[in-house]
């Protein structure tokens, strides 16, 4: 049975606050984009941290039985992707993120409040 994006979402979420990533950040992009659906956007404070953080979403999309179709920079750890289809994942390195500034660029997108 396949996943809803509000189910990916919400299991890439989890994932990341297992592995304590900083100022988890998730935009819809429903009507902005056709990349995805949804975005999610973090950091981590070293690149241990970014390896874990991207490592625990990849085991839960396993787990979910979802496809990954790309992921992409985990041997560097500065800005890794991890592409769900409906939903990819950016996990920066602290020092990156703000450089980058990804949330900026998506600012047509709405912020997904919490549950």
């Amino acid at each position: 049975m396949s996943k809803t994006p509000e189910q990916i979402l919400a299991f890439v979420v989890e994932a990341a606050e297992d592995k304590k990533a900083a100022d988890i950040v998730s935009l819809n992009l429903q009507g902005v984009s056709l990349i995805a659906d949804y975005f999610v956007i973090c950091h981590g404070n070293s690149e241990t941290q970014v390896q874990a953080i991207a490592g625990e979403a990849r085991k839960k999309a396993h787990e979910h039985g979802v496809n990954i179709r790309g992921f992409e920079g985990i041997d560097t750890a500065r800005w890794v992707l991890l592409d769900l289809g409906d939903v990819v994942l950016h996990v920066f390195h602290r020092d990156d993120r703000q450089y980058y500034n990804i949330e900026k660029l998506w600012s047509d997108a709405k912020v997904v409040e919490r549950v």
